[in-house]
């Protein structure tokens, strides 16, 4: 989502679930990321756990993109 319509992002927020809960996942992640990303060296194990993190979070992101360019043409 390059330039967002805050108003219309409040909207999505309030009247579509999957965006939602899209957004509240990726907040999530974005915050266990933020915990890896403070660590000095991470073992093997968590390196595995920061890509899917990452994948997951990218995932999410994009069909929130999605549900917004989809809303933003029924809207305009």
């Amino acid at each position: 989502m390059l330039v967002e319509d805050p108003v219309f992002l409040e909207k999505l927020r309030k009247e579509n679930r999957e965006f939602a809960e899209l957004e509240k996942e990726h907040k999530k992640l974005d915050d266990e990321l933020n915990l890896l990303h403070k660590r000095k060296v991470l073992t093997a194990e968590e390196e595995v756990l920061k890509r899917r993190l990452q994948k997951e979070k990218l995932a999410k992101k994009d069909r929130m993109a999605e549900i917004y360019r989809e809303g933003k043409k029924i809207k305009d």
